[in-house]
């Protein structure tokens, strides 16, 4: 059956190929058709490891235009768009249940009683947080265009089609690949924070909203089927949160004003998807037969469901319609919106138990109880909007506020006497700020941030996050500012540790703040910590930063419970595995024992969203495989490593880190390789995303953002970041006599066997030959050693891998996924020689000049480049 699917896709692949190329013909000719063709084939062929043809490649584009170069970036960018498409269609179309089928098999050989697995269900508690990172290329109007394809490949798989619905739906594909074809592929503009919002919103609109209740279902009618066990009606076990509008740290295009927008467009948008359902509901509830509570409710009425129905469409509809208003400039009353979640449940579950009791069950079971559910899991407010800003920003404001009341200045304090200072000021009657007090630009935005959260309902919020969070005052100060600004509920606050060195003090730095009365009590028992990927693995190379995550996990999970507190960690991952990224399962049974209890946050990504979350069968897929993977790892834990398992991991942490900085860091030709090899300069003229791409403008690798860091390497197919020192720490020990203890760790330690999977999927997307190509056009004879010093790293470590894993080819456990990058990869070959030309080109021109052509071509070859990676940042 596999193979019928594999010959399905590639079917695919090849039909869109060949319509794209029919549009090209329509409006640039039979030569054009021609020349494309002649280049893709070409390429293939170069992949395949023919020079002859590399050097075609090569040639052609030497001798073409700026916009004849353009016209051949836009073909295979697109030709790749489609290629993701045809695969996004196919992984939909594989078995939806898969995961939650493995999951049951597990749970049913390992013979567990119902209440066992009620227990484990009961206790799923799944917050996944939609983040815009610079990483999705695309135009929303594009990724409409994208969804309708969708829709159609879908339809034109099923065998019962007549030739008519057949043709229809071909001349429908062709015109999707038309429009797509004569559409702006990338923005001219830089996104704002309230665009990535609305993108955000519509991936609940378009998939989430029918995917959630969808998923609910399926798992429910499991439970009933092999545990006589019942989903509880009113259960939450996924809910989704929000960096977009709320992620303000480095980015100064989202401010207070920004944060209010998007949380009143986020209440419209659920207000207008809850007036549809409801209305749909009053429709169908026609019946008159009803209990005694929900007659009380309405009195006597011919149709009481209709009559309690009646005026929750309508407030719904005064919500959506009073919001429009506000946004228009016209009189509004928002005493006439919704205010709370529970305005809506609680008549909903009087409709619920009504039918129940009046022998309408299967009515109850229907749409009714799939609205019950969308209310608990996106609410009134759609999603929950967390905030995240700079430790320094907070510590600024204190400064600025005791240098005006004469208390001397804050940001000079030593720690002691900042949390005393904070802790009197905590406990204090009086306000902090002074009323005639005129703060300074970047201190009334904190300030103003703060009053917007508590000028909106705490359900519209998640947690605020503090990044570069290094003391106990650092939360502190945020827990102040917030309470002088008028937030009178406890809003979680979460240090985020990031840098090597913050993971590794985490664990003192939240047992100082544990041990503060006072804040034991703020907290209420729940505590929540933000762990960071992408910049501990940019700061200490991949290998040390996953055990320093490892261990801090590990660490803080001890001290949840040295101190009677729930512990709820935050995964800040991207989608890249230089950036934590892993497959959903593998990344859940890496994490430390215990590391679950508090339930499981992480961030989604930019384009990952799409790919994991963009249409409804693919939205359930992920989602059954966030459920499963989270019950077998609470049901089955991995072990706690043993103590030479530990040591070794310690010491392959230390010399990875060295290896790692002795390149990054020490070596002084490094940085001038990497602005040379890569196109990490030319990365900064593309509209990715409304945040810059450097922290300070002015600053070097050290503030370049994880992303920027990544999606440079990736074009160039070096990916150094995910790989460089890993290996070489692992053989390093392996020397030492510690193979055995290595096959046993890669045997039965998860943690451990992740890491290799990691680089097992990072070498399928390196190609040293590629990497070369880059360095012999772009990079001066005093450097290219450099880039021969990595690339010959790179060979090793496949190497290595291959005999430590006892693999003859790289991925040969997922040939599923070495098939899918080797079928974009002879698309991707002709992109990374059009690159190569085109950075030739605009590093020839002055300093000052500026090819329009040129540009556009730059910024298509390198968004085509990292659709066919199928990551960015």
């Amino acid at each position: 059956m596999q193979s019928h699917y594999d010959a399905q896709l590639k079917d695919t692949v090849r039909y869109l190929g060949k319509t794209l190329g029919e549009t090209i013909k329509a409006q640039l000719g039979t030569d054009w058709l021609a020349k494309i063709e002649k280049i893709r084939l070409d390429g293939r062929a170069s992949y395949k490891g023919d020079n002859d043809c590399s050097t075609s490649l090569k040639e052609t584009f030497r001798t073409m235009s700026d916009s004849e170069l353009l016209v051949v970036a836009r073909a295979f960018a697109q030709f790749l768009n489609l290629g993701n498409i045809a695969e996004q269609e196919y992984n939909a179309g594989l078995n939806v249940e898969a995961s939650i089928d493995s999951l049951f098999a597990h749970l049913d050989k390992a013979e567990l009683s119902a209440l066992e697995v009620e227990q484990a269900v009961a206790k799923l508690d799944i917050d996944l947080v939609l983040t815009a990172h610079p990483t999705e290329v695309f135009r929303r109007t594009l990724i409409h265009k994208h969804k309708e394809l969708a829709i159609c490949l879908k339809s034109i798989h099923h065998e019962e089609l007549t030739d008519a619905e057949r043709k229809r739906l071909e001349i429908r594909i062709a015109d999707l690949i038309s429009q797509a074809w004569h559409t702006e592929e990338i923005r001219s503009v830089r996104p704002t924070p309230v665009d990535e919002a609305r993108w955000g919103f519509s991936v609940i609109e378009n998939s989430l909203w029918e995917a959630v209740p969808e998923f609910l279902r399926d798992l429910d009618e499991r439970l009933q089927q092999d545990y006589n066990v019942r989903l509880p009606i009113d259960a939450a076990p996924i809910h989704f949160s929000s960096w977009m509008g709320g992620d303000r740290d480095g980015n100064p295009f989202v401010t207070a004003k920004v944060t209010e927008e998007v949380l009143l467009l986020a209440r419209r948008r659920a207000a207008k998807l809850l007036t549809i359902d409801l209305d749909r509901l009053q429709v169908e509830l026609s019946m008159n037969a009803c209990n005694g509570k929900l007659k009380a409710a309405v009195g006597e009425q011919l149709e009481p469901y209709r009559a309690i129905l009646r005026p929750l469409v309508k407030r719904c509809a005064d919500t959506r319609d009073g919001i429009s208003d506000f946004f228009n400039g016209r009189p509004y009353d928002s005493s006439a919106w919704l205010q709370d979640n529970d305005e809506l449940l609680e008549p909903l579950m009087l409709c619920y138990q009504s039918l129940c009791e009046s022998g309408l069950e299967g009515t109850a079971n229907g749409y009714l109880l799939d609205t019950i559910r969308r209310v608990k899991c996106f609410g009134i407010h759609l999603l929950r909007l967390d905030v995240r800003q700079d430790s320094q920003r907070h510590a600024d404001v204190l400064a600025e506020v005791t240098r005006y009341l004469g208390l001397g200045d804050y940001g000079q304090w030593s720690e002691a006497d900042k949390q005393s200072f904070l802790l009197r000021e905590l406990s204090s009657k009086r306000p902090l700020f002074p009323r005639n007090w005129q703060p300074s630009a970047d201190v009334q935005e904190v300030l103003d941030t703060c009053k917007v959260i508590a000028n909106h309902s705490r359900h519209g919020f998640g947690i605020y996050i503090i990044s570069m969070a290094s003391e106990a005052s650092d939360v502190m100060a945020v827990q102040l500012l917030l309470q002088e600004m008028g937030v009178d509920w406890p809003m979680p606050v979460a240090p985020l540790f990031e840098t090597l060195d913050d993971l590794n003090n985490s664990p003192t730095v939240m047992r100082k703040l544990l041990s503060v009365d006072w804040y034991r009590g703020y907290i209420q028992g729940k505590q929540f910590v933000m762990i960071g990927y992408s910049d501990s693995a940019k700061d200490a190379g991949a290998i040390a930063a996953g055990w320093a995550q490892y261990e801090s996990q590990e660490a803080l999970v001890a001290l949840a419970e040295e101190f009677d507190v729930t512990l709820t960690l935050f995964h800040g991952r991207g989608g890249t595995i230089g950036r934590g990224g892993l497959p959903a399962h593998a990344a859940i049974h890496s994490q430390p024992p215990g590391s679950l209890d508090g339930g499981f946050r992480v961030t989604e990504q930019g384009e990952t969203i799409r790919y994991k979350f963009g249409m409804p069968l693919l939205a359930k897929r992920s989602l059954g495989i966030y459920t499963s993977a989270i019950i077998e790892a609470m049901l089955f834990p991995p072990p706690a490593p043993k103590d030479e398992w530990r040591q070794l991991m310690k010491d392959m942490a230390a010399k990875g880190r060295d290896f790692y900085r002795g390149v990054v860091r020490q070596d002084p030709e490094f940085v001038p390789y990497f602005r040379v090899a890569t196109p990490e300069q030319e990365l900064g003229k593309l509209p990715l995303g409304s945040r810059p791409a450097k922290r300070k403008p002015t600053g070097g690798i050290e503030s370049l953002r994880a992303i920027p860091w990544i999606f440079a390497w990736a074009q160039t197919r070096l990916v150094l970041p995910a790989w460089l020192g890993s290996m070489r720490a692992i053989d390093a020990v392996r020397k030492e006599g510690n193979e055995d203890t290595l096959k046993e760790m890669l045997q039965n330690w998860p943690f451990f066997k992740s890491r290799l999977s990691m680089l097992d999927m990072v070498f399928q997307k390196a190609d040293p030959r590629i990497s070369e190509e880059y360095d012999s056009r772009l990079v001066p004879s005093e450097l290219k050693h450099f880039g021969e010093a990595l690339r010959a790293e790179l060979k090793e470590s496949i190497a290595l891998l291959l005999e430590i894993t006892g693999q003859k080819t790289i991925m040969e456990s997922d040939p599923t996924g070495r098939e899918s990058m080797n079928i974009r990869a002879a698309y991707l070959e002709p992109l990374h020689y059009l690159q190569i030309e085109l950075l030739s080109r605009i590093r020839q021109l002055a300093e000052d000049e500026h090819d329009a052509n040129l540009d556009k071509a730059m910024m298509v070859a390198i968004s085509g480049i990292a659709i066919g990676m199928r990551n960015t940042g």
